[in-house]
């Protein structure tokens, strides 16, 4: 059930956004939604806490992020 409401958000933003970003892009975008969706789920379903560790780790993918949306 998660994955469906992922992919409902995903599939239609990467045929709207193919002609705007990059695939590239779209890849950065979906995984931070995956991340997001994740977080989510494992804090108010599962009753997890989310440890400075892995908001560190997310924290390096949102910025690798950054840097793909860099024009050159």
């Amino acid at each position: 059930m998660i994955a469906f409401v992922e992919y409902c958000f995903q599939v239609p933003a990467n045929r709207i956004g193919h002609g705007q970003f990059s695939a590239a892009q779209l890849k950065a975008i979906q995984e931070i939604i995956t991340l997001v969706v994740f977080c989510l789920f494992s804090v108010f379903y599962l009753r997890e806490e989310l440890r400075w560790n892995v908001l560190l780790g997310f924290g390096f993918i949102v910025l690798a992020s950054f840097f793909i949306f860099q024009n050159r």
